[in-house]
C-alpha cells in the first residue's frame, strides 16, 4: 500500500488551506468524489487544492462549505489564499500561474509586448527593468526568473496544454533590444514553433478595425475538468474573468481575430525571416 504524503501546512498559505480541506473531508467520511459531485470541476482539481498546488475558485469554495456543513469557512478564505504571494511574482497574476499548467488549452493576445512563456532572459530582463527602473536588482532577478521558469510548461509531457499565440506585426518592428537579442528573441519563437509545441500568427500592422484591438494582453485558459476563464493584464494590474458571459465573448472575439490574423506557415516565415533580418543586420522599421 502507498502510503499518502503529508502536507506541511507551513509551507504556504495554499498549502495550510488545503491541509484543512482535506482534514474537513476526510472528518466528513467522504472522498474527493463524492465531495466534488454536483459543482462543475473534477476530482484532480480539488486533488490539486488539497496538496496547495492550486487556488480555490469562489464558487467550489461556497460548495465544500455547503457539503462539509463548514459555515462559509472555505468561501472566506479563498480570497486570501487567492492573493498569497510568491516571490518575483505580482499577486494579481497569481491565479493564472497556479492554473495554466492544468489547462487544456492557452490562446493569448498580444498587441504590445512577447508573453511571457516566450520571453527570452534579455527580453523578460528588459520589459521587468523598464517596468520597475528603480527596484533593487535582486528583486528584478527573481520577477525574471520567475517568468523563465514558467516555460518549463512547454516540456512537461503530463498535461502540456496546447499553445496559441497571436502577436501583433509591430513586435517584430520596433525592436526593445539589440538587433542580436531580438534575432534569438524571434528565433526562439520559431523554434518552439519547429517543435509543435506552440502555434504563433501574426496579425499584420495594416489590418484596420479588429476584435480586441481595444484590448491590452488577453489569455484565455480552458480546463478539462472546470469553466474556461479569461486573463487582461496591463501594465500595473492583471483581471481574471470567469462569468460565464463575458467570458463567451472574449472567446468569440479571439476566434474573430485569429480568423484576421495570417496563417501559422505565413506567420512563422515571417518571424523567422525578422530574425535574419536583425542578425545581419538589415532591418528596418
Amino acid at each position: 500500500m502507498v502510503r499518502r504524503k503529508d502536507i506541511d501546512g507551513s509551507e504556504s498559505v495554499p498549502c495550510f488551506y488545503g491541509k484543512e480541506l482535506r482534514w474537513k473531508r476526510e472528518a466528513a467520511g467522504l472522498t474527493l468524489q463524492q465531495l466534488v459531485e454536483g459543482s462543475f470541476y473534477g476530482l484532480s482539481h480539488l486533488s490539486e487544492i488539497e496538496r496547495g498546488q492550486r487556488r480555490m475558485p469562489h464558487d467550489l469554495a461556497e460548495h465544500v462549505d455547503r457539503v462539509l456543513k463548514t459555515d462559509g469557512f472555505f468561501a472566506r478564505c479563498c480570497e486570501d489564499v487567492r492573493k498569497a504571494k510568491r516571490a518575483g511574482r505580482a499577486s494579481y497574476f497569481q491565479q493564472i500561474l497556479d492554473v495554466e499548467r492544468t489547462a487544456e488549452y492557452v490562446e493569448e493576445w498580444c498587441p504590445a509586448l512577447i508573453p511571457g512563456l516566450l520571453q527570452t532572459e534579455e527580453y523578460a530582463r528588459a520589459v521587468v527593468r523598464a517596468t520597475h527602473p528603480l527596484e533593487p536588482q535582486d528583486k528584478t532577478d527573481a520577477k525574471v526568473y520567475g517568468r523563465l521558469a514558467r516555460a518549463e510548461l512547454f516540456h512537461t509531457e503530463h498535461r502540456r496544454p496546447e499553445y496559441w499565440v497571436i502577436l501583433h506585426e509591430s513586435l517584430l518592428r520596433q525592436p526593445i533590444l539589440p538587433p542580436l537579442g531580438m534575432a534569438e528573441q524571434l528565433n526562439q519563437i520559431a523554434e518552439l514553433a519547429h517543435q509543435h509545441l506552440v502555434t504563433p500568427q501574426i496579425l499584420p500592422g495594416n489590418s484596420g478595425a479588429h476584435p480586441l484591438r481595444g484590448s491590452s494582453a488577453v489569455t484565455y485558459l480552458d480546463f478539462p475538468e472546470a469553466p474556461p476563464l479569461v486573463y487582461t493584464e496591463s501594465e500595473y494590474s492583471g483581471e481574471t474573468i470567469e462569468g460565464p458571459a463575458p467570458v463567451k465573448l472574449y472567446r468569440r472575439s479571439y476566434d474573430r481575430l485569429r480568423a484576421a490574423a495570417l496563417p501559422p506557415a505565413t506567420s512563422l516565415t515571417m518571424i523567422e525571416d525578422a530574425a535574419k533580418d536583425y542578425r545581419n543586420g538589415k532591418h528596418q522599421s
